[in-house]
């Protein structure tokens, strides 16, 4: 390193000494919004890999097919039935499909009554297919079986009494819209509450619960090897219209491949973090005027000083580099302590969120986060400096020897 730049950042330093409470307070605002950035930039990518990752994890080679309306076709007024099941099952380049149902019931384990979600799967062929999709693992007892009706699956939280106020284990009998049922088997924690807070009966159980017609929330299809799933999904998708005898544009039905329903994960989590971000921006220009701020005052109170260096043969432009390492160094350093309480945080959330099942609540630090949020908060730092920095390297030297 030249010398020279090594006085500077030496002298620097000695700046900031002098002035220790100063120089903190002129930092905190970097260190809020890093801090923020870094936490919520984690969260948000770490969340984004955790789904990504579970449906690269299933195969490109599924196609989700719901009711328009509700959220992934729970809660809306159409309805996919047996017929339209049977069509999508014989569709050009579909290996196999299935359909389950999900409603929300009472459910009654002892003295307590609580509502919940009820799924119904099927316990044929195409049970493989909803259960990868779902994510359904066994943890305890045994899956469902044909024939198993009125016997039912366990979230986690159910079993870990973060639901009723005792545990549910298996051999548990509970009541399901007062129809009695009994704890066979007992999930693996999926990741979030909902899922982990329901039950899953077999299809023929959960039809009788809830009105003796399958009624489907969603039907799950295996797309044929080698085919493209883009493709078969809109032959599907003219298929459906035919046999539903709507016109195109006017379905009352969607069909998602597993890239498109990733895609639109992705453009969800890209707004929320842009509009964070945004917030977290708010704090970076508070830090930025207030190193602006401190550095005129610097000026100020070393008039005399600058005055000195002047006399005794500094430049200009000695005493603009003098300045702008000092504005950068608040930055950088204001980042750097930023950061490390940024990764705490992030830290900090995703242990709290895997207390409470959360576990889908990964914190990501990429490489680029932290250098990205290292250099940015140096340039915040120095584009702070660089007018109190120029005031100082415009001073005469007569004129400010003789400042008070």
């Amino acid at each position: 390193m030249n010398n020279q730049y090594y006085d500077y950042i030496i002298f620097a330093l000695k700046s900031f000494k002098s002035r220790k409470l100063r120089t903190f307070l002129t930092m905190l605002g970097i260190f809020v919004g890093i801090a923020a950035v870094v936490s919520l930039v984690s969260l948000g990518q770490g969340l984004q890999k955790a789904i990504t990752e579970q449906f690269e994890s299933l195969g490109a080679n599924k196609l989700m097919i719901t009711p328009k309306g509700g959220f992934y076709g729970m809660g809306s007024s159409v309805v996919l039935d047996k017929d339209d099941l049977k069509v999508v099952k014989h569709a050009r380049g579909i290996r196999n499909a299935g359909g389950f149902v999900s409603k929300v019931a009472s459910v009654e384990f002892g003295d307590e009554r609580k509502y919940t979600w009820v799924s119904g799967l099927p316990q044929d062929d195409s049970k493989e297919i909803i259960s990868d999709i779902s994510s359904f693992k066994i943890a305890e007892g045994r899956d469902l079986k044909k024939g198993d009706d009125y016997r039912v699956l366990a979230g986690s939280l159910i079993a870990k009494g973060d639901f009723f106020d005792k545990k549910v284990r298996v051999g548990d009998k509970i009541k399901v819209e007062n129809k009695k049922f009994e704890i066979v088997g007992i999930l693996e924690p999926i990741g979030n509450p909902q899922d982990d807070s329901s039950f899953i009966a077999t299809l023929d159980s959960a039809v009788n619960l809830f009105g003796g017609k399958e009624k489907y929330a969603t039907i799950m299809a295996a797309v044929v090897e080698g085919e493209e799933p883009s493709k078969v999904a809109e032959s599907l998708k003219r298929t459906l219209r035919r046999h539903r005898g709507v016109d195109e544009g006017e379905e009352d039905f969607s069909i998602q491949t597993f890239e498109e329903v990733l895609d639109s994960f992705s453009s969800i989590f890209l707004i929320v973090q842009s509009v964070l971000i945004g917030i977290a921006g708010i704090s970076l220009l508070v830090g930025g005027i207030g190193i602006m701020n401190t550095m005129y005052t610097s000026v100020f109170q070393r008039t005399n000083e600058i005055g000195t260096m002047k006399a005794i043969g500094a430049r200009n432009s000695d005493i603009l580099k003098i300045f702008l390492i000092e504005s950068g160094f608040l930055g950088m350093v204001g980042g750097a302590v930023g950061i490390l309480i940024g990764v705490i945080i992030g830290k900090a959330v995703e242990f709290g969120a895997a207390q409470s099942g959360l576990d889908i609540f990964k914190a990501s630090f990429p490489w680029y986060l932290i250098l990205g949020s290292l250099a940015f908060s140096f340039i915040v730092g120095s584009v702070a400096g660089v007018f109190p920095a120029l005031q100082a390297s415009k001073l005469k030297p007569i004129e400010a020897l003789r400042y008070e």
